[in-house]
């Protein structure tokens, strides 16, 4: 499902206009972000789920062309656990 799709979705089940469907989801989507760029940032979903933010350690990899061991850098990533609903709605 693409984001037009979700927008759309939005507005027929809202009875909002497309315009204010995708304004909202915008607006769901800076706040996520927003909250996950905090220190210990964690957004949570009831029903839904969870996302956190996640420090991925630094670790050796491997260039698959070459074979040549490269470091990776150590990063933050975003984990999603879904709730319980959503899995048995699965």
């Amino acid at each position: 499902m693409t984001k037009a799709e979700i927008v759309e979705k939005i507005a027929t089940d809202a009875d909002i206009s497309k315009a204010a469907a995708g304004a909202a989801l915008n607006s769901l989507v800076d706040s996520i972000t927003k909250a996950l760029k905090k220190k210990d940032g964690k957004v949570t979903l009831v029903g839904f789920g969870t996302f956190s933010k996640v420090r991925r350690k630094a670790r050796k990899g491997r260039n698959p062309q070459t074979g040549e061991t490269i470091k990776i850098k150590a990063s933050n990533t975003v984990r999603f656990k879904p709730g319980k609903a959503l899995k048995d709605a699965l």
